[in-house]
């Protein structure tokens, strides 16, 4: 597989990412090159770690891993969007001062959810021989970048909408997790 197949896939892949790196824009003030970089980083990481699991362990799990991994990411995405909906609903006196701090605790569930169909990518690499290492270098740029521009993207809209846009936000990731279950189940082909 050359590099434009892994970048298209890279590009694939860090949809996802970029979808909820704009839903935690929307919950910034102002989108500064620290926020961008920890969420790219965050999701960069994430996203090149978890092809390298799943090419490891393709030939142990493989048929469990990837019969799991949508249920998972449903679920964490359903939860996450779920708490951005309740909290759009906030009145301002609420949410005055408050400004959403991306540490660890908030960054790992976001992170795993949105690379858990890279770990089945992972998977089908290890059955195509693919270079693991220039396919997770790809992947993890890839995301980097999109990851950054998404929190930029999402700040300005935010800025200016923040409870409307929360409310997207939160609405997104609940169907980007539905649209990954119902595609495991067959109900969606993409």
């Amino acid at each position: 597989m050359g590099f434009v197949e892994l970048f298209l896939i890279a590009v694939g892949l860090s949809m996802d990412a970029f979808a909820v790196a704009i839903s935690l824009g929307l919950s910034l003030r102002k989108a500064s090159l620290k926020n961008a970089l920890i969420v790219g980083l965050y999701f960069g990481a994430f996203q090149a770690v978890m092809p390298l699991v799943g090419f490891l362990v393709a030939s142990l799990f493989a048929s469990r891993v990837v019969a799991l991994a949508p249920w998972i990411a449903f679920a964490l995405l359903a939860f996450i969007g779920g708490r951005m909906i309740v909290e759009s609903f906030e009145s301002e006196e609420d949410s005055e001062g408050k400004e959403v701090v991306l540490t660890s605790a908030k960054m790992l569930p976001f992170a795993l959810a949105t690379s858990i169909d890279a770990l089945a990518v992972g998977v089908s690499f290890a059955f195509l021989k693919v270079h693991i290492a220039e396919a997770v270098l790809i992947i993890g740029v890839v995301t980097l970048a999109f990851s950054m521009v998404g929190v930029k993207i999402g700040s300005i809209v935010g800025a200016r909408f923040k409870a409307q846009a929360e409310f997207a936000g939160g609405v997104i990731l609940i169907l980007l997790g539905l649209k990954i279950l119902l595609e495991h189940l067959g109900v969606l082909r993409f």
